[in-house]
């Protein structure tokens, strides 16, 4: 009786466990077809790697038909991870260099939208948990920054994101729940949407934390851990970041 009954826990266990490609297209394409995420699979095994302008004129005729949306003159550069692309939209006249991450997963955000004539950097990382991130017009983005949500991030027109830059909206844990340790927690806890202004510039290494508005045309010093809102036409530096003189 007792081995009945284990045989047929094992069973409800396995019921509704889905097989390893269908789990692996959910994580990686979202809601598609397997006829989709086989013909993206294979695009971006052949074409990812490819180098020199064969590599970026192959990348720049294919890849669009994977996304969302995609304007004219977009440059991908090699060994870009696209997640749930179809949740992307890219304007015009964009670069995205090397090993860059848009990873726009969730099951009821609308994802990643990229304006006209903006540059994302080599090795930088912009990611969602159920999130929306909006890059406007002309945002520049250094190498090796993250930009994380879990709500909603906007970084306005024209702004500048120095190298190493960390900008998130949620990411948070519950440090009052005794009964759930952190690693079980979903991280996913959100004060509200994290803007940066238009005409902005972080400087290297600055850290925009959840729910914070920096207004429009601010500066933000090197190392600067951004804590609470700061007002237009700033100059702010420190952990936490400080107002020192209106520009």
């Amino acid at each position: 009786m007792t081995t009945m009954n284990t045989d047929a826990k094992a069973k409800n266990a396995l019921k509704g466990r889905k097989p390893g490609f269908s789990k692996y297209r959910e994580i990686q394409y979202g809601d598609v077809s397997s006829t989709f995420a086989i013909r993206a699979e294979c695009l971006f095994s052949i074409l990812g790697p490819m180098p020199g302008a064969a590599g970026l004129f192959l990348r720049g005729k294919f890849y669009p038909s994977l996304l969302g949306a995609c304007g004219k003159n977009v440059v991908f550069g090699r060994n870009l991870t696209l997640r749930h692309p179809r949740k992307i939209r890219l304007g015009n006249d964009l670069i995205i260099d090397d090993n860059v991450v848009l990873d726009a997963k969730g099951a009821s955000n609308k994802g990643i939208t990229v304006g006209d004539s903006v540059f994302i950097g080599r090795n930088t990382i912009v990611y969602c948990k159920n999130g929306d991130i909006v890059l406007e017009h002309a945002v520049n983005i250094s190498s090796n920054c993250q930009i994380f949500s879990s709500n909603r991030v906007v970084i306005g027109a024209q702004s500048v994101i120095a190298a190493f830059t960390y900008i998130l909206s949620g990411g948070q844990y519950d440090p009052d729940d005794k009964t759930t340790p952190f690693a079980d927690q979903s991280g996913m806890i959100t004060r509200g949407p994290t803007t940066v202004g238009a005409n902005c510039w972080l400087a290297a290494k600055v850290v925009i934390v959840d729910g914070v508005t920096v207004g429009n045309h601010c500066v933000i010093g090197a190392g600067s851990v951004v804590m609470k809102d700061i007002p237009p036409d700033s100059l702010a530096v420190g952990t936490p970041a400080k107002v020192v003189r209106s520009i």
